[in-house]
């Protein structure tokens, strides 16, 4: 017997449906330090291997800071259409793949890859169980987020040692992810990417296998 209602799991299954990888929508309305602490504590408690809760997450508000990782994203942008044969670069262009500046609060997500909290426990089988755990928290944080009605954008395309520069974060500690963190003038039916013919999302039967990998 759960111990949730009906009414409560539907809640999370939707939240889950709901969720929205944010580029275009920010709104520029400042979020209290109450919610983004509410967000960032849902964050902190996912799981981690160990207990080793190896993640740290630096908010940047500063816009002068937001418009230099700016510059490092148009740089990367730039180096990324250029791999792509003409057709597919000008799709590419195309698409809005941050949200930097427009939204007030940035996140950037680290993960000590080596933490003395967890005395290694799965990682001499696993070691990039720290990472694993990382995006378990950053799965957290967006879920948080959007049933506070907060969009949450991540942009892939930047360079980590730009941003190890950028905010000091030592060599021995990964660039897990930059967030964009804000509220949204609306969360759009559909992922962006499959409203604009970028990619089709895979049907749920197609991604599960039964005893063995292929099904066979």
């Amino acid at each position: 017997m759960s111990e949730f209602s009906d009414a409560e799991r539907n809640a999370l299954y939707r939240a889950i449906a709901l969720r929205r990888d944010v580029r275009a929508e920010f709104l520029p309305d400042p979020v209290g330090d109450d919610v983004l602490l509410r967000v960032l504590s849902a964050a902190h408690q996912a799981p981690s291997v160990g207990l080793a809760q190896p993640w740290r997450f630096i908010v940047v508000r500063d816009f002068a800071k937001r418009r230099a990782v700016n510059d490092a994203f148009q740089r990367a942008n730039a180096l990324a259409a250029a791999g792509y044969d003409d057709a597919t670069a000008k799709e590419y262009r195309a698409l809005r793949l941050a949200g930097i500046l427009e939204a007030p609060i940035n996140i950037c997500v680290t993960c000590d890859e080596l933490p003395a909290r967890g005395r290694g426990l799965g990682r001499q089988t696993m070691p990039e169980a720290p990472r694993y755990s990382t995006v378990c928290a950053i799965q957290n944080l967006w879920l948080a987020a959007r049933v506070e009605g907060l969009g949450v954008g991540w942009v892939s395309i930047l360079d980590p040692a730009e941003l190890r520069a950028l905010f000091g974060i030592p060599e021995a500690v990964a660039v897990i992810a930059y967030l964009c963190l804000g509220r949204v003038s609306e969360f759009a039916a559909v992922a962006d990417l499959e409203r604009d013919r970028w990619e089709a999302r895979v049907a749920l039967e197609d991604v599960i296998d039964y005893e063995r990998y292929g099904g066979a």
